[in-house]
């Protein structure tokens, strides 16, 4: 398992996503069942936890306060203010007692902070609330959630150098627009990216290797999947997300998938999916990529795992390289904005 610093934590390259426990639409399981599967991952290296939805942090407190070493493992979650907020110093404190009520915890590990309203500047104020928080002893470390590069370099600037240890965006074969600007400031500013989205909810897999495009949606998907297949610029969220259509097209989709597994194929027993997530770790201002995991329900831990046993080669980057120059992947910066823009 490749680790890496993380503010005062050295933890997987791999970090477990929980967001799968936010609806049924992914599959239900029993709670025992969960919690057998938090530790399976922890004896087998995986020994970082993301995300709040749902009723994961509860799970996710519950799991660790029992076990017999709980400061082995991170848990990093979100403070996210999507309603407009006069962010006081009791609103913050309030913000993260929640968190540390619902984690069992004396302090928050990582909290990862999302701010909707960039017009209003309350989250240089939020922020510094945090930052106080944090010397109090209450927060370990503070991360952003799905901020631009203009945001990102602001912040660290204004708050100090360490202040910021990582940021939580979207990063994949598909989505490229850290590669514009993001990757600067993180490298200016010593921040590391924790990156969602890497394996499209699925998509970048052996599985859709020759495959028809599906219907938006069809009934075996999962909410990930249609997220990633379905384009709609009137939806609610402005963009529903960054998707394969605005990328390029289902048949070029197929030709990065038959590349990719070529590319695994030389370095033998290996899958799409350790190709694709292989390509975002090898970018120095990625710290980890952020699996979602359906606990209880399917586990791939061994299959993701040999992620750490190669290197891509520069015939892979060029192999990888003459498709991405046929996609729309370096104007997505343009047509959707900058990381996180999808959801303003």
């Amino acid at each position: 398992m490749e680790n890496f610093q993380l503010g005062p934590f050295t933890v997987p390259r791999l970090f477990v996503g929980l967001w799968q426990l936010s609806s049924n639409a992914w599959g239900t399981a029993p709670v025992s069942r969960i919690r057998a599967e938090m530790k399976r991952h922890v004896d087998e290296g995986y020994i970082a936890f993301a995300d709040h939805y749902g009723s994961a942090e509860i799970l996710f407190g519950e799991f660790r306060e029992n076990l017999a070493e709980p400061a082995r493992v991170v848990g990093a979650t979100k403070w996210c203010v999507f309603k407009q907020t006069t962010p006081t110093r009791a609103v913050v404190e309030a913000a993260i007692k929640e968190r540390l009520d619902r984690m069992r915890g004396v302090s928050v590990d990582l909290l990862q902070f999302h701010w909707q309203d960039y017009s209003d500047k309350g989250y240089l104020e939020a922020l510094r609330h945090l930052k106080d928080l944090q010397a109090e002893g209450f927060i370990k470390a503070i991360g952003l959630c799905n901020f631009d590069s203009i945001r990102t370099d602001e912040i660290c600037t204004q708050l100090g150098p360490g202040a910021i240890v990582s940021n939580q965006v979207q990063f994949s074969l598909i989505d490229t627009r850290p590669l514009h600007g993001m990757a600067h400031v993180c490298e200016k500013h010593g921040v590391k990216l924790l990156t969602y989205g890497t394996l499209c909810g699925g998509f970048l897999a052996d599985e859709w290797l020759g495959k028809p495009e599906p219907g938006a949606y069809q009934v075996s998907m999962t909410p990930s999947q249609r997220k990633y297949i379905h384009y709609s610029p009137t939806d609610v969220l402005k963009y529903l997300d960054m998707i394969i259509k605005a990328w390029g097209s289902w048949p070029l989709f197929q030709s990065l998938l038959s590349v990719l597994r070529a590319i695994a194929d030389r370095h033998g027993n290996v899958g799409i999916a350790n190709v694709a997530t292989r390509w975002v770790l090898e970018h120095s201002f990625v710290g980890a990529v952020i699996i979602g995991t359906r606990l209880g329900i399917s586990a791939h831990t061994s299959d993701n795992h040999r992620v750490f046993n190669f290197n891509l080669t520069a015939e892979d980057h060029q192999n990888i390289d003459a498709i991405l120059d046929q996609s729309n992947s370096r104007k997505l910066i343009t047509s959707v904005g900058d990381c996180g823009a999808e959801y303003r």
